[in-house]
């Protein structure tokens, strides 16, 4: 598994806009594309967010960034042309745990 992971600093008369435009629009339409299994959003402090999207493998990474990204990527800029300052980057996950019940 691949996690595509956007960390954004927004500014502070944006969050509340871009908060409910990641939950409502952006996050549902990328996870539409069919090339991920899965999202979340996590912020940092006031401003910080970080949006990790779980890729099943490179190839699905690939042709999303191939194929959609570009779409999204201006629709995000045509909400947020100032204010949000985006970083990509790609992790691939080497392990996962899974707390073992003892019940």
């Amino acid at each position: 598994m691949l996690i595509y992971e956007i960390t954004a600093t927004v500014r502070a008369d944006l969050i509340e806009a871009y908060e409910k435009y990641m939950r409502e629009i952006h996050i549902p339409d990328l996870l539409a594309t069919g090339f991920f299994s899965g999202a979340r959003i996590a912020r940092a402090g006031e401003n910080r967010y970080r949006i990790g999207y779980e890729a099943r493998d490179k190839e699905s990474l690939d042709e999303y960034l191939s194929t959609a990204a570009a779409h999204l990527r201006a629709d995000f800029m045509g909400h947020f042309p100032e204010g949000v300052d985006v970083a990509r980057e790609n992790w691939e996950v080497l392990q996962v745990w899974k707390k073992i019940s003892r019940e």
